[in-house]
């Protein structure tokens, strides 16, 4: 993936500028002597990001010597970022966010800087009473229009509720997962292991399928 060009970092400075609170960027690669393209990738992307604006703060972690904070942060493929502010959100990218995806990074940076999730109330009511934990794991690729919708939608939901982990995932790069949940077409949003919700949906949809999986379990 190429690096940011001219025009976008122009774009990105603006938002920048009006981010009102700090945000952390946890990247998690190999080392690099280690084959790991889309580790370099990610860290350029990030490094070049962070060189851009005085609230954006960039700590790096190799698979090899930091295993203490891997098990931290719950990281368990690379590479991996965690987006946060002085809390953890459970914010997770694993995979590069290259193609379409990076709009979803883009988002969860405002997503930590401004504060606010944007749900609309209803979810906001349903998040407030959830008692227990929802892992929401979306499947994307770089070439899906519609994939960043479904990831800013969990990451504001992990944002708005601690029983709450979202993380993107690139399908392609992690071909694994991707056959362990049965991806056949992004984005595949995989709730708590078992349930899963296809494409892009609303708000409504997205809680509808969650309670579904809590009351089955």
């Amino acid at each position: 993936m190429k690096l940011l060009n001219k025009k976008t970092i122009e774009e990105l400075e603006k938002i920048f500028a009006d981010f009102r609170w700090d945000v952390k960027i946890k990247f998690f690669g190999k080392p690099e002597q280690a084959n790991c393209r889309y580790c370099r990738e990610t860290k350029d992307l990030v490094e070049t990001m962070c060189g851009l604006s005085p609230k954006l703060h960039l700590e790096s972690f190799v698979t090899d010597t930091d295993t203490e904070a891997m098990e931290h942060y719950g990281i368990k493929h690379v590479p991996a970022l965690v987006v946060m502010g002085e809390e953890d959100h459970g914010i997770r990218f694993y995979g590069v966010p290259g193609g379409y995806e990076f709009s979803s990074l883009v988002e969860s940076l405002k997503l930590i800087a401004s504060g606010e999730p944007m749900l609309v109330q209803s979810t906001r009511d349903f998040l407030d009473q959830l008692d227990k934990d929802v892992h929401l794991q979306v499947f994307v690729t770089p070439s899906c229009p519609h994939c960043p919708t479904a990831v800013v939608l969990a990451h504001r939901m992990a944002y708005y509720c601690k029983h709450v982990r979202a993380d993107m995932i690139e399908a392609t790069e992690f071909p694994e997962l991707a056959q362990k949940y049965q991806v056949m077409g992004v984005p595949r949003t995989i709730i708590n292991e078992s349930g899963f919700q296809e494409g892009a949906v609303p708000e409504d949809r997205l809680v509808e399928k969650i309670k579904s999986e809590l009351m089955s379990t």
